[in-house]
């Protein structure tokens, strides 16, 4: 006897495969595209980064302490251009943060670098002291100076650096 799944019960299964997949401590985030060195970054990895915690409010108003590190020093890990020398040409490269579920947000390199902005754009891995929960984390995005979470993208996956060609 077969078995015929509906196309929206089957699309669920690998929904949700994809997404336990992304938890546990497997769970890994790749760092691509513009970059010298491509990354492939799990929980441990990203532990030995200088920590940053953060005091911000969710898109419901409730106050958590959010731990991680700054996206600035995971692309500086991966040799993207910052600092001094983000200036020309390199202005134009942008970053793609994506999610577990195709849900993606974008930032300009001059957004995240901290010589360029007293904001701080986090990639957390824990909120209140403890592990993000499964369908938060394990890997979240937290910017505490949008005055809307809406780039607060939860179950990173994967970090892009791209440059504008349309110039």
């Amino acid at each position: 006897m077969k078995l015929a799944l509906p196309v929206c019960a089957l699309n669920l299964i690998i929904l949700s495969t994809t997404v336990f997949a992304q938890s546990g401590p497997n769970a890994f985030i790749t760092v691509e595209g513009e970059v010298v060195k491509t990354l492939k970054l799990t929980t441990k990895d990203i532990s030995k980064f200088p920590l940053t915690e953060v005091i911000a409010r969710d898109k419901d108003g409730g106050e958590h302490r959010f731990s991680g590190t700054l996206l600035s020093v995971i692309l500086d890990s991966a040799g993207v251009t910052l600092g001094k020398q983000l200036r020309g040409e390199s202005l134009m490269k942008y970053v793609v943060i994506k999610a577990a579920d195709s849900y993606q947000v974008v930032y300009s390199l001059p957004e995240i670098d901290p010589e360029f902005t007293a904001h701080q754009v986090v990639l957390a891995t824990h909120i209140d002291g403890d592990l993000l929960p499964i369908g938060e984390g394990p890997f979240r995005l937290i910017a505490p100076q949008d005055k809307r979470p809406t780039r607060w993208i939860r179950q990173v996956t994967a970090i892009k650096v791209l440059i504008s060609k349309d110039h």
